[in-house]
């Protein structure tokens, strides 16, 4: 599955887009970060989304994957091209992996090489890690992922947000490895605001995640399969904890042949009905 997937200038299936959606950001910027600014626009956190109004049956609009869903949703509200200004209320209610995963889709329809990428932020509280979702694109000229946080394009949580230094963001498998060579406690690494959701689990689980991402699945912060629910409760043991080392190893290789067979896995790959 993950072999046809690994072309990331071209969409995955929650990144793809319509005929008359690509229309509609004809008029989009040119450049990477431009594209991933006009992205950050057409998202709303829930906590804001509350502030603004909205309310009732929108809100579940956060557990929308498919990007062209997202998209339906937004012109449903306000039919305008999407390189355009919105209002709060005409944007889409979501979290960190919405605006990440928006900007690859836009990314990917210019033929840009781009990935979402789950683990966390290091810049929102101090010594700690924080869950969250950031977009990559290939700079050929660099030859390397330029990491631009989405969400946060414009604040002062960092200095270049549009080109994120080394260790202001780790991914899920980056984390890991930091942990498990001692170099990080794991209890730093969760859920803003969620006093429960902090430890090593959380650092596995964005492991997952973004395994899952680097194959062509964008899936949502909460989605679980696998044996995520069982770290989160304590029942897995160092057979999991080898494997999860595995999972950060190929996926800071990039390699597609090894991230296809890793992700074909029986307690990595995302069952059927996530993908629906």
């Amino acid at each position: 599955m993950a072999h046809a997937l690994l072309d990331y200038s071209q969409p995955g299936p929650f990144t793809r887009l319509d005929a008359a959606q690509l229309r509609l950001i004809e008029d989009l910027p040119d450049d990477p970060v431009g594209i991933c600014a006009a992205a950050q626009g057409l998202v709303i956190q829930p906590a804001d989304a509350a502030a603004s109004g909205i309310v009732g049956d929108r809100l579940a609009e956060k557990d929308i994957r498919p990007v062209s869903e997202l998209i339906a949703a937004l012109t449903a509200l306000d039919p305008s091209p999407l390189h355009l200004p919105r209002t709060p209320e005409t944007r889409v209610v979501g979290c960190c992996r919405h605006f990440a995963s928006i900007a690859c889709a836009f990314l990917r329809a210019r033929g840009i090489a781009s990935r979402a990428r789950c683990g966390f932020g290091t810049y929102f509280l101090e010594g700690r890690g924080v869950d969250h979702w950031i977009t990559e694109y290939w700079d050929g000229d660099a030859r390397r992922w330029v990491r631009v946080d989405t969400e946060h394009l414009g604040k002062q949580y960092v200095e270049h947000p549009e080109d994120l230094a080394p260790g202001e963001f780790l991914s899920g498998g980056e984390a890991w490895s930091l942990y498990r060579s001692g170099m990080v406690e794991g209890r730093m690494f969760g859920v803003a605001g969620v006093d429960h959701a902090w430890g090593a689990a959380e650092i596995s689980g964005n492991g997952v995640r973004d395994l899952a991402a680097l194959s062509g699945w964008e899936m949502l912060n909460w989605d679980e399969w696998g044996r995520m629910t069982e770290a989160y409760e304590g029942r897995t043991g160092p057979d999991y904890d080898d494997l999860i080392d595995e999972v950060a190893e190929v996926c800071s290789q990039g390699d597609p042949v090894a991230l296809a067979h890793l992700f074909d896995r029986d307690d990595l790959a995302v069952p059927a009905q996530l993908l629906t």
